[in-house]
């Protein structure tokens, strides 16, 4: 795919996805648990068509060791955005290495980490591309 197209997509994708996330945090507001905020992102982004993985094993390689016993994200919109969901009082440098692990290890382009535990959900938005 085209640099361009491909960066057409992804901010499309990310945009798809913030507003989702927005809606339910103006509907839900802070203070549920990080499953109820990824149950309720699932669902608006399956109704939009996206094709969505929740809670995608991601294998650890050890020495040439595929281990099952990895990682999972948390949500994986249309084999190319990770989404790291969070209900934290703060994100830290462990979620944003936590979320470029991720889309290192499984070559994705784009990774959204979400923290729902905010008054404006845009305080707890932090986009990431490689």
């Amino acid at each position: 795919m085209h640099e361009d197209s491909q960066s057409k997509v992804l901010n499309n994708l990310s945009n798809q996805i913030i507003g989702c996330a927005i809606e339910i945090h103006r509907e839900l507001g802070p203070g549920l648990l990080e499953s109820a905020y990824q149950e309720c992102l699932f669902y608006e982004l399956e109704n939009k068509g996206l094709k969505v993985q929740r809670e995608k094993p991601m294998p650890v390689v050890y020495k040439g060791v595929k281990l099952d016993h990895g990682y999972r994200i948390d949500l994986l919109v249309e084999n190319k955005v990770v989404i790291e969901l969070k209900t934290v009082e703060s994100l830290t440098d462990v979620h944003q290495a936590q979320i470029l692990t991720y889309m290192k290890l499984g070559n994705y382009p784009l990774g959204l980490l979400l923290n729902f535990h905010v008054k404006m959900l845009k305080q707890g938005i932090k986009r990431f591309r490689i």
